[in-house]
């Protein structure tokens, strides 16, 4: 389950000019016929406007759903910048990475969402067909020059909401909880401005996100708890962008009206992985996002984890409800929040929760590694299996929602 706030130069050898006597102009030699230079350098200035890809592309990505991506490429004198744009997902501008052409292969990257695009450009420069790669699985991609006519319009950015008071107490003024349609394949909890969304939640899911613990530590849980899954639509009663402290206690709050959760709390021992700070240290980026706003974690596929303006209690909540089988306990002492990416190849102890299927084992050298080595190679951090006294819930009542 994902928990974000919305939240893709060619070198040509230069061969020598052999300049030939004519009484009217130099002559080139081309092939095997010959050219005037006149005509050969204004043949050589369209082939060259058409391997430039500066200027706005568009197509659609056929990802389940339709989506109209554009992408506004320019060019300086340090190469090829851009902009990503997935206009049916809001339309907010994504920084490209990098872009690069060699030849007629043109790549780029956007490392924010682990995305790569590959694709190659026509003769004439109007079409570059490739694949939009974003997990294991690449999707056919064709993006088009577009012209003033054809190009597509891109939302205006959502309105910036301000905070609400840090000492306010909201509630959900409406909520609306349906049941997930059957062949629904996404799985998230997110924010967009005021609005709460969850799709294809069970309440295991929405109890491990509003309480922060992982399913082990709800006892004497319904088994539907785990398989009834729902769609989540609310908003608060009260102005402002919640932070994250008063979404959970927002949700809490629907649990015992809609649910009607009651439990008392307790201690046992469990498994758990600790959490500590690796022997060569944090290798994350301290995160200038807001500080009192809401952390984006998200997964681009499995094992490509992207996490913005997040703590480590965030971190290991979004481990411990997703990836792992078993509570996560902090122990790093790292306090603030941090950017990070954090890249791993899962094994079949991994996203259970999901019910994800592990593709099998791969000998590729570019494989990522394991992600107990992973997190220590890429942020500075370890997982390690103990057993310790840990926090439960234990529930003593609990009801299927009404529709509404």
């Amino acid at each position: 389950m994902s928990y974000h706030q919305p939240a893709y130069p060619g070198n040509f050898p230069r061969r020598a000019l052999l300049g030939v006597a004519c009484a009217a102009a130099a002559l080139v030699p081309l092939g095997f016929g010959i050219l005037p230079v006149a005509q050969a350098s204004a043949q050589s200035a369209a082939s060259n406007a058409a391997q430039d890809i500066a200027d706005t592309w568009q197509g659609t990505l056929h990802a389940g759903q339709d989506l109209r991506t554009v992408v506004k490429i320019t060019k300086d004198a340090g190469g090829y910048k851009a902009l990503f744009y997935s206009i049916d997902q809001g339309g907010e501008p994504l920084p490209v990475t990098s872009v690069t052409l060699q030849g007629t292969n043109v790549k780029m990257e956007l490392k924010m969402i682990n995305g790569t695009y590959e694709g190659k450009l026509s003769a004439d420069g109007k079409t570059i067909v490739g694949n939009w790669s974003q997990g294991p699985n690449p999707l056919p991609l064709t993006l088009t020059r577009a012209t003033p006519e054809t190009e597509w319009s891109i939302p205006a950015p959502p309105p910036v909401i301000p905070p609400m008071a840090a000492d306010a107490n909201p509630s959900f003024e409406v909520a609306t909880i349906k049941p997930t349609k059957p062949d629904e394949q996404r799985k998230l909890l997110i924010v967009r401005g005021r609005l709460f969304e969850t799709v294809n939640t069970s309440l295991n899911d929405l109890i491990s996100f509003a309480y922060g613990l992982h399913a082990k530590q709800v006892i004497g849980i319904p088994a539907w708890a785990d398989t009834d899954k729902f769609d989540i639509t609310a908003q608060p009663d009260l102005e402002g962008r919640p932070n994250d402290k008063q979404l959970k206690g927002m949700l809490q709050k629907l649990l015992t009206e809609r649910f009607k959760l009651a439990f008392h709390r307790d201690k046992k021992e469990l498994s758990v992985y600790v959490l500590s700070v690796a022997k060569t240290g944090q290798k994350m980026t301290k995160s200038e996002g807001d500080p009192n706003g809401l952390p984006g974690l998200f997964f681009s596929g499995l094992g490509a984890l992207n996490v913005r303006n997040a703590n480590m209690g965030d971190f290991s909540q979004l481990m411990q409800s997703v990836v792992l089988d078993r509570p996560v306990v902090d122990q790093t002492s790292l306090t603030g929040r941090f950017d990070f990416k954090l890249n791993w190849t899962p094994d079949d102890s991994q996203f259970g929760g999901m019910g994800a299927k592990i593709p099998p084992p791969t000998d590729s050298a570019t494989a990522p590694p394991p992600l107990y080595t992973a997190i220590v190679e890429q942020i500075g951090l370890k997982l390690e299996a103990t057993k310790a006294p840990a926090d439960v819930l234990v529930i003593d009542h609990v009801e299927k929602p009404s529709e509404n």
